[in-house]
């Protein structure tokens, strides 16, 4: 029989020689999902080239998913919101893997944008910390969790968002789940006679309580509205929208959130204000008055007449009571948030420069509580943090933590402002005055919770800031620089 004889390079040896070797080791170990290793070596180079090409399939897959996530625990320490967080993480290696490869995938004009120079130092500040951080290993966690909702809200929509009709398809990939969200949730509560008392049987498994249901629900009610105002009036999508907003009010009026009926007020003046131009001199005031009311607490603990009554103060199932409770100073949320403020205040004058480390709060916080703001419900179990982030961020990152993001936060509600009044376009300035409005909303929940590291809040704000950096590539060539 004539032929060649077929000649074995080095290379092509090698698969095999991993198979067998794999294959051996799974049987002498009894680890058998060792011997998925080899095709996964196969199959992940065409994997990643598909993933690749179709990125932005999953960017819009991972809007849509926002809204539907659910929270789910693997162990006490270690949750995950599914699936937008694990999309999150594969669109982020995703992108770092393409810029490692193609570095001039992202435009060079991106490294010039003032607001991405604030997110890297508030990052590489983030990592700072961790080196000094009392708990290392939650506070990487931190800062990769930070990482993976960066880049694909920030970096990404720099190359997937390409005019107009990508920021409609934007909102509608929000909008609509969180639409049908709210119509589950309203006919579950109304099986309660939407009762207060019996409202967190309703939100599992999308949102943990009514807090977050209601934080989440009141910014997409400023894009509801944003995405109104920009539709043409002869055409019927209009009409839908508006039956939305008007559903979406009844659901926040109905979600008993003080919080969040605080930020749509906030958010509509914050509105006025971008329109007139004032929000940089109403910012200023706020900072001004914030630090004076902080010093008058601090001198001659004036901070101890605001202790609780402990037996009179607790929660009212009746929201009637619930609001008399609140106005009184009685309301036991209220009370608590007290409690961990001046813990929080404790941990930041123990260290002030890098601080207890990102995800330290609810580890080291009883030492430095006041058994005077003692609540019912100081025992914690759900494990949250101090209530309010920016504090949040201060005892965990120190002082120049809160420097970091405060600068950052403050330069996108500027940036918004800026934005609205230099676009020259109605549909681009629209969109700069809604983030503007959803920030100031975001920031005005944060007052009162710690939600920037959720997935439904976190990723609207990432969000806000991915598109605000774009706005600003909008701009005239002279304005820009």
């Amino acid at each position: 029989m004539n032929g060649t004889a077929r000649t074995y390079t080095p290379a092509s040896i090698l698969p095999f020689a991993f198979f067998l070797l794999v294959s051996v080791a799974a049987i002498v170990f009894r680890q058998y999902w060792l011997i998925a290793l080899p095709f996964a070596w196969v199959l992940a180079p065409p994997a990643f080239d598909g993933l690749t090409r179709h990125a932005s399939a999953l960017f819009w897959l991972l809007l849509m998913a926002v809204p539907l996530s659910s929270e789910i625990s693997f162990t006490p320490s270690l949750g995950m919101d599914l699936p937008d967080e694990l999309l999150l993480i594969l669109l982020t290696v995703l992108v770092l893997a393409k810029w490692i490869h193609e570095p001039r995938w992202f435009p060079k004009s991106m490294a010039k944008r003032p607001l991405i120079f604030l997110l890297a130092a508030h990052l590489a500040w983030v990592l700072v910390t961790c080196f000094y951080s009392e708990e290392p290993w939650l506070s990487v966690k931190f800062l990769l969790a930070k990482t993976w909702y960066t880049v694909p809200f920030v970096l990404l929509p720099q190359k997937l968002l390409a005019d107009k009709r990508s920021l409609r398809k934007l909102a509608l990939y929000l909008l609509l789940p969180m639409c049908l969200v709210v119509l589950q949730t309203m006919v579950r509560h109304a099986a309660y006679g939407f009762s207060f008392g019996d409202i967190k049987h309703i939100f599992f498994p999308f949102f943990r309580n009514h807090v977050n249901y209601a934080a989440m629900l009141v910014c997409l009610l400023a894009l509801a509205w944003c995405t109104w105002k920009l539709t043409p009036a002869k055409n019927p999508r209009r009409k839908w929208l508006l039956y939305g907003m008007l559903l979406g009010l009844l659901a926040l009026l109905l979600s008993y959130s003080r919080g969040a009926w605080l930020a749509l007020a906030m958010g509509m003046a914050g509105a006025w204000l971008i329109r007139k131009k004032w929000l940089g001199i109403t910012i200023a005031a706020c900072l001004a008055v914030l630090i004076a009311g902080t010093c008058w607490l601090v001198q001659d603990k004036h901070f101890m007449a605001f202790r609780p009554a402990h037996d009179q103060t607790v929660f009212h199932t009746d929201f009637a009571q619930h609001l008399s409770a609140t106005w009184k100073g009685k309301d036991i949320s209220n009370a608590e948030r007290f409690y961990r403020w001046v813990a929080g205040a404790n941990m930041l004058a123990e260290k002030p420069v890098t601080g207890f480390g990102p995800n330290s709060f609810y580890l080291h916080y009883r030492p430095y509580t006041v058994h005077s703001f003692e609540t019912w419900v100081s025992n914690n179990p759900e494990h949250s943090t101090v209530h309010n982030y920016f504090l949040l961020t201060a005892l965990e990152q120190g002082w120049p933590g809160l420097l970091f993001f405060g600068a950052l936060f403050i330069g996108m509600l500027l940036y918004t402002q800026k934005l609205y009044h230099r676009l020259p376009d109605r549909f681009y300035k629209t969109v700069a005055l809604t983030i503007g409005v959803i920030l100031i909303m975001i920031g005005t929940i944060n007052c009162m919770s710690d939600m920037i590291e959720t997935d439904k809040i976190g990723s609207l704000f990432w969000l806000c800031l991915g598109m605000t950096v774009w706005l600003e590539g909008r701009l005239p060539i002279k304005d820009q620089n």
